[in-house]
């Protein structure tokens, strides 16, 4: 076989390959380990296919390569409004600042003091954080009780906590929190363009870390399917009845390359457009380097994120603290619409 030829047979197996990722992926509950690849591969590979086409002269490797590149770009984590320099980095206007952050079960096993002191560094009007929890041995958790600690920290905020999650706003609640699922949090917050949806989010790891040649590894992974696709389903349901604007943020544990993304409604819009990197990542906080994103905030219709960033948690959690500030792109009337 020749070089060339090689070359198309590779582009082929990928072609394959990424038909059906594209078609399995968040459908089937196998394919959910299979998703786990990095991101970044679904760049690469047909990159390097396009390099290997050059190469050796075969034509059909670098059509199939382009094609690749093109179908599986939004499969890669790579943000491409930066890469083309058209993201949203509009200076202008007031806005409300959010920080949402997975706090790896509050500050279990670490100086409170060093946690509180990290939240006050991000000044936010409406804090999301997830895991209001303790405890991870043996599969179990059991809650946590810092009500005190949170309201003498944050006397300006009113607190609501559900579901393991806690919401901090600076704007007066519009109503009862509403748990969504098992795992997520809604709250209506009365701001001065009028009632907007938080939603503060944590959906369920994928895999438990076993052998993943035993029967019992692949009964939790089903299991673990099932549970996201409950929680992916409460939430969409959720937002698609809400009349009000919505931020939706957290914890998905859902990098771009995993199809339960793709849940989300046409209705919620990626703030990435907002982000700086041409790769942005919010996990692993402590590894260098750090792997990719699976903390996410997405934004209705009447709202645009101004800014979007990561930042450095300081070793207190394995994610980056999500910093986003929104503004209303409508008059205060359709806020309320």
């Amino acid at each position: 076989m020749s070089p060339a030829s090689a070359v198309a047979v590779c582009a082929l197996v990928w072609a394959a390959f990424l038909g059906a990722h594209l078609v399995l992926n968040g459908r089937w509950w196998p394919w959910l380990a299979v998703s786990l690849l990095p991101p970044p591969l679904f760049a690469a590979v047909p990159l390097a296919l396009l390099v290997a086409s050059a190469a050796t002269g075969s034509g059909s490797g670098a059509a199939l390569a382009a094609g690749c590149l093109i179908a599986g770009w939004t499969q890669s984590g790579f943000n491409h409004r930066a890469l083309s320099g058209s993201s949203r980095r509009d200076a202008g206007g007031d806005g409300i600042r959010v920080v949402s952050w997975n706090t790896q079960h509050w500050n279990q096993g670490r100086d409170p003091d060093d946690f509180y002191a990290f939240l006050h560094t991000l000044p936010a009007d409406v804090y999301l954080l997830q895991e209001y929890l303790n405890g991870y041995e043996g599969g179990e958790v059991w809650d946590i009780d810092d009500e005190e600690r949170l309201r003498r920290e944050f006397p300006d905020h009113h607190l609501l906590i559900d579901n393991n999650a806690v919401t901090l706003s600076r704007f007066p609640p519009a109503g009862p929190p509403v748990p969504v699922g098992a795992c997520s949090l809604r709250a209506d917050v009365d701001t001065p363009a009028g009632v907007l949806s938080t939603y503060n989010v944590h959906i369920p790891v994928q895999l438990t870390v076993m052998n993943p040649l035993c029967r019992a590894f692949f009964r939790d992974m089903r299991r673990r399917h099932e549970a996201r696709r409950r929680e992916y389903d409460a939430l969409v349901a959720d937002l698609l009845a809400n009349p009000h604007p919505f931020l939706v943020s957290g914890d998905f544990n859902t990098s771009a390359a995993i199809g339960d993304i793709r849940r989300m409604p046409k209705s919620a819009h990626d703030a990435i457009g907002a982000n700086h990197s041409l790769f942005p990542v919010s996990w692993h906080a402590r590894w260098r380097p750090r792997l990719w994103r699976i903390d996410w905030v997405f934004t209705s219709a009447g709202l645009r994120a101004r800014s979007y960033a990561f930042r450095d948690p300081r070793g207190l959690s394995d994610h980056l603290a999500q910093d986003v500030t929104i503004t209303t792109t409508t008059d205060s009337k359709e806020m309320n619409r």
